[in-house]
C-alpha cells in the first residue's frame, strides 16, 4: 500500500504520538485499555488506513490520556515518546544569570543506573548528585525532603478529618496521573482527595521562596529542574492551580531516560563519578520519604506519623508489612490508640477504579486510601529506563529490585520518621510555621475540579 503520512501529536505537556513510526502492534490499546482502563487509545479505520489513535482523532492534550506514559514503556518502535526538554534544560544550564536547581525523586536513583547497564535496582543517588553539579547545577536537592514534609501536611490534614468528622476515606494527591484520572472518571471523589501537592510540587515552592529567600535572589533568577521517574510530572508542572505568585514553580521536567540521555551527552563518566551528597537545606531526608517511589510506601510513610501525632507514642514496628508488595489492591487494619485505623492501596489505573468501586459502595469500609497511577507506583513510572535485554516492560522481578533499593535506603537512615526530620522541623520554624498553617495552605495546597474531555459523559446526564 502507499506509504502513511501523519503529522505528530505535539499537543501533551508529555507525550509525543507518531503515528508514521507505528507498526499496529496494539501494545499501547492493551496497557491503555486492559492495565491502565484509560481508553485513551485505539485501532481505527481499516486495511492499510489502520492507525492507533484517540477517540475522534482528538489531539492528546484533549482526549482522556492521563499522560502516565505506560504506553511509551511498552511502544517497540517509539511511536510514543515523552516530551523532550533536554535541549531546553543544555540552553538554561549555558546562562550564567540564573541560579540552577535540581531535585531528584526517590525512584530516579534505583533505576537511572539501568540507563548504563547495571542491574535494576542500584541506588546511584550519589553518582547522580554529583552528575548534576558537572552539568552545571549550582544546588541538588532530593524530592525525599518534600515527601516528608508532604507526610507532615498529609498526615496532619488526614487527622484532621478523621477527629473533625471531615470527609473519609482520604485518599493521596502524589500522583500525577492518577489525579487528572480522577478529575476525569472519578470528581464525585474530589472532596476525598487530599489537598496537598505532590512531593515535586511542594519542593518547587519551597526551592521558588524559601530557598530563593534565603540566598537573596529573585525567585525568577531561580531555574527549578525536576529529574522525574514519570512523564505525567511534565503535565502536573504546568498546572495553573500549582503556580505560586502567579508563577510556576517547576520550570522543566525531565524524565530518568532524558537525564540518562543529558550525562552520556555531556560526557559524564557516570559509573565512576566519586558520589557527593545532596545540599542543604533541603537534601535530608527520612526513610521514609525514601519509600514513596514504591507503591504503599506513601501510606506507610503516612502510617508513621499520623500514629504518632495521634497517640503521642512511638510506633515500635514502623514496617507495614500489609501494605507491602504488587498486589493489586491491599488493605490493613492497625490498632491507633484502642480505635481501627483502615486503610487500602492500589496500584495501576485499573486496581485504582476497582477500589474507587468499592469505596462508593462502603464508604465506612476505610479511613485512608493511597492511589499511585502506574503499575508499582513511580518505580514504574512512564519516564524510566526501557526494559532491558531478556526481560518486558514492567516485569515483576524489575520492580521488585527498584522496591528493595528503596526499602534498603529506608533501612540504612537512622531517621525513618517524617516529623523526626530536622530539616523539615526548622523549615517550619523559619518559615511555615506549622503544618496546616495559612503560609502551609498557600504554598503547600491546592484544589482539583472535574474535567469532561469530548467523549466522556457526565455522570449526571441521565438518559430517559
Amino acid at each position: 500500500g502507499p506509504r502513511k503520512q501523519y503529522e505528530q501529536d505535539l499537543s501533551s505537556a508529555s507525550v509525543i504520538r507518531d503515528p508514521e513510526k507505528c507498526v499496529l502492534c496494539g501494545r499501547c490499546v492493551r496497557m491503555c485499555s486492559e492495565v491502565q482502563g484509560v481508553h485513551a487509545l485505539g485501532h481505527a479505520h481499516r486495511g492499510f488506513d489502520t492507525v492507533v489513535m484517540p477517540a475522534y482523532n482528538l489531539p492528546f492534550a484533549e482526549s482522556v490520556c492521563t499522560a502516565c506514559g505506560q504506553c511509551i514503556n511498552v511502544c517497540p518502535t517509539a511511536a510514543f515518546v515523552e516530551k523532550n526538554y533536554t535541549q531546553e534544560l543544555f540552553t538554561a544550564l549555558s546562562d550564567d544569570g540564573l541560579v540552577k536547581v535540581a531535585q531528584v525523586a526517590p525512584s530516579v536513583r534505583a533505576a537511572i543506573g539501568e540507563g548504563f547497564g547495571l542491574p535494576p535496582g542500584r541506588n546511584m543517588e550519589g553518582q547522580l548528585a554529583a552528575a548534576l553539579r558537572h552539568m552545571g547545577f549550582d544546588y541538588v536537592f532530593d524530592t525525599q525532603f518534600s515527601a516528608d514534609l508532604t507526610i507532615m501536611e498529609e498526615a496532619s490534614e488526614f487527622l484532621e478529618r478523621l477527629q473533625s468528622g471531615g470527609v473519609l476515606p482520604m485518599i493521596t494527591s502524589c500522583s500525577s496521573a492518577w489525579m487528572k484520572y480522577m478529575e476525569q472518571f472519578h470528581a464525585d471523589l474530589i472532596p476525598n482527595v487530599s489537598t496537598c501537592k505532590s512531593p515535586m510540587s511542594m519542593g518547587s515552592a519551597m526551592i521558588k521562596t524559601y530557598f530563593a529567600n534565603k540566598i537573596k535572589t529573585d525567585p525568577e533568577k531561580v531555574l527549578s529542574v525536576a529529574v522525574m521517574c514519570c512523564t505525567a510530572k511534565k503535565y502536573e508542572a504546568a498546572r495553573p492551580e500549582l503556580r505560586v505568585n502567579g508563577r510556576r514553580t517547576t520550570d522543566i521536567v525531565v524524565t530518568t531516560r532524558e537525564m540518562v540521555w543529558m550525562i552520556k551527552s555531556a560526557g559524564i563518566d557516570f559509573l565512576n563519578i566519586e558520589p557527593e551528597p545532596f545540599d542543604a537545606p533541603l537534601g535530608l531526608s527520612s526513610g521514609a520519604g525514601a519509600i514513596f517511589g514504591v507503591t504503599g510506601g506513601v501510606m506507610e510513610a503516612a502510617i508513621r506519623t499520623a500514629y504518632e501525632l495521634y497517640t503521642g507514642e512511638t510506633l515500635i514496628d514502623i514496617e507495614v508489612q500489609p501494605i507491602r508488595g504488587f498486589k493489586g489492591i491491599r488493605e490493613a487494619t492497625l490498632a491507633m490508640d484502642g480505635k481501627e485505623l483502615r486503610v487500602a492501596v492500589a496500584h495501576g489505573m485499573g486496581n485504582a477504579a476497582r477500589l474507587l468501586e468499592i469505596v462508593r459502595e462502603q464508604p465506612d469500609r476505610y479511613h485512608f486510601v493511597e492511589i499511585m497511577g502506574c503499575p508499582g507506583g513511580c518505580i514504574g513510572g512512564g519516564g524510566q529506563p526501557y526494559a532491558m535485554a531478556n526481560s518486558i516492560p514492567l516485569d515483576e522481578a524489575c520492580l521488585v529490585a527498584r522496591a528493595e533499593a528503596l526499602y534498603s535506603l529506608d533501612r540504612d537512615k537512622t531517621i525513618r520518621r517524617s516529623h523526626e526530620n530536622p530539616e523539615v522541623q526548622r523549615l517550619y520554624r523559619e518559615f511555615l510555621g506549622r503544618p496546616l498553617s495559612k503560609k502551609s495552605h498557600e504554598l503547600l495546597h491546592t484544589h482539583y475540579a472535574a474535567k469532561q474531555p469530548v467523549g466522556i459523559v457526565s455522570p449526571n446526564l441521565r438518559v430517559v
